[in-house]
């Protein structure tokens, strides 16, 4: 490879440098754009601060923030000094905020947009230096240095500092869905690699026009996010990059931005959904898309409503989006697809493409991507070689060693089906598979994505670990949810749309899959509460454990809908 995701960037620097990259939302309704000089500019500085500090090469250097301008600048800042990366996701508790700059042996933290810095400060160790971005809470103001002030008073990083392609890039701690966070090592080849290959991926999706925009609002500390939005945008130089500034705020953020290029998890591609249906339900929007020249108005001022009128190509990834969904908003004209891949490749491996039917099918994450190569173990375990791969768990050398097949093959531990021509299912998780008393195994994921396609529907989880048939768990639409407890004609007609929807699922599925009742979760999950990851998908065993003391309860009322 001749260049790494530096060399791309000084680049843009000396040929890009009045291009604006960067668009930042400050308050008020009012935005800071930066150019490539401006960017390039302010990473030099601070990586002068930092080798100033005496850290030896390949220093940890931390980032707990959310998505902003500044944590690429000083992604670039720490890249440049001739360090590593380690990001925290903005929503962590203190206890692995902790964990993570202990872990890691963090020589620094930067600290930027949050918004429960008082909760996380007792995370951080006593004398780590610290440095506030512009962003940054309040209450780090005259507590730590500032960005500002030290990029004022410092003098630029000069000529063109260079990473070795087996130097570490960054290492992206796991979102802990199952436990302990681990911590991916990724190099610079690896990264730059991936960088590249989604940048021309990507390309090829948008077009060769001047620029494409996109918002960044997935955390960045998430490799779906740092690879296909901040990597190809780092080689591509081309690219507009927005921010959000709150979660009020979004739709209009994403409105301002009119991203031609725009990626979301399954959680809040449901979210999106069911916002619509609360203004206009969807009996109603079914009957008017359905009627010639009137439906095509119809489905782009919805998606003009949703600030994604002006998306050519749209993605999701990170977990199983329900096929339904998908064929929904290709009814309103969005070109949405489903992709696949890991933090442990970069997030670079499958992807559909929509205008190619052989690689292209609701309920599919698409055909390997360029320099990809996959096969499935005699379980059915999908392995994968990506020139995005990761050079193991840091600290931990025995799991790394397990991880690999002895030809090279990382286990991605997700269970799958492939067509003759590549094109690739997802089935389930092996840690997720779960037996039941009549000793047959039950993959939840297939079973949760028919309960998800109901627009009554939110977020759900299929459990019952050796009880006589499974379960699931379901969490009414955030538009509903307020309304249930005293409005009972809603409530039956609720129960009765669960009632109907458990005969369907149930249809649908192998008998010792078939559930035994549906319970109907009248709070929901989120990441303040420690039942989703930061990027949205649930955390099982911590919901079983929440739920395991009514469960036998539940199974001995021998009803098939019943509220938690």
């Amino acid at each position: 490879m001749d260049k790494l995701i530096l060399d791309h960037v000084l680049d843009h620097e000396a040929q890009l440098a009045e291009r604006v990259y960067l668009t930042q939302p400050v308050g008020g309704g009012q935005v800071v754009d930066y150019t490539w000089g401006q960017v390039v500019g302010e990473a030099r500085r601070m990586a002068a601060h930092l080798q100033s500090q005496g850290l030896p090469r390949g220093a940890r250097v931390a980032i707990l923030s959310k998505n902003c301008a500044h944590f690429i600048m000083a992604e670039l800042a720490i890249w440049l000094g001739g360090y590593t990366t380690v990001a925290i996701f903005p929503t962590e508790t203190a206890q692995t905020i902790r964990y993570v700059l202990e872990h890691s042996e963090s020589s620094l933290l930067f600290v930027g947009k949050l918004d429960t810095w008082p909760a996380q400060q007792p995370g951080v160790p006593a004398g780590l230096p610290c440095i506030a971005f512009p962003l940054a809470p309040p209450e780090t103001k005259g507590a730590m240095e500032s960005w500002d002030d030290i990029v004022a008073r410092t003098p630029p990083l000069p000529g063109r500092p260079a990473r070795g392609a087996d130097e570490l890039a960054m290492i992206i701690y796991t979102s802990g869905s199952t436990g302990t966070p681990k911590g991916v090592m990724n190099s610079f080849g690896a990264f730059s690699r991936a960088a590249e290959l989604i940048a021309e991926d990507v390309r090829q999706r948008v077009g060769s026009q001047a620029e494409h925009r996109m918002i960044s609002y997935l955390p960045l500390a998430h490799s779906f996010e740092r690879s296909w939005v901040e990597g190809a945008s780092l080689v591509d130089g081309r690219g507009h990059l927005f921010f959000a500034e709150t979660l009020a705020s979004f739709i209009e953020d994403v409105k301002r931005a009119r991203p031609t290029l725009f990626i979301s998890v399954p959680r809040l591609w449901l979210k999106f959904q069911q916002g619509v249906f609360a203004k206009m339900p969807k009996a109603k929007l079914d009957r008017l898309l359905g009627i010639p020249i009137l439906g095509r108005i119809v489905a782009k001022k919805v998606l003009a409503g949703l600030g994604l009128d002006q998306v050519v190509s749209a993605g999701s990834g990170s977990a199983p989006l329900p096929p339904e969904l998908i064929r929904w908003y290709r009814r309103l004209g969005l070109r949405l697809v489903e992709g696949y891949g890991m933090t442990e490749d970069n997030s670079y491996s499958h992807s559909s493409r929509i205008d190619d039917p052989q690689a292209n099918e609701p309920g599919y994450v698409g055909v390997p991507m360029k320099g990809v190569e996959v096969k499935l173990s005699p379980e059915g375990e999908v392995l994968v070689k990506s020139p995005g791969q990761f050079s193991g768990y840091y600290k931990q050398p025995e799991l790394t060693a397990a991880s690999f097949t002895e030809d090279g093959f990382f286990r991605t531990g997700d269970l799958g089906e492939r067509r003759p021509n590549g094109l690739l299912r997802i089935t389930g998780r092996a840690k997720e598979l779960f037996k039941t008393a009549k000793g047959k195994y039950v993959a939840p994921a297939p079973i949760e994505n028919l309960l998800l396609a109901h627009p009554m529907v939110e977020s759900c989880m299929v459990s019952g670990v050796g009880q006589p048939a499974a379960y699931a768990l379901v969490v009414p639409a955030e538009d509903l949810r307020p309304r249930l407890a005293g409005d009972t004609d809603l409530r039956s007609r609720f129960e009765a749309e669960m009632a109907a929807l458990f005969e369907r699922v149930n249809g649908q599925v192998a008998d010792y899959e078939q559930l035994a009742m549906v319970v109907i979760q009248g709070e929901a999950w989120s990441i303040e509460a420690g039942t989703l990851t930061p990027t949205m998908k649930i955390k099982r065993s911590r919901i079983e454990a929440n739920v395991a003391p009514r469960v036998d309860g539940w199974y001995a009322s021998g009803q098939r809908v019943l509220w938690a």
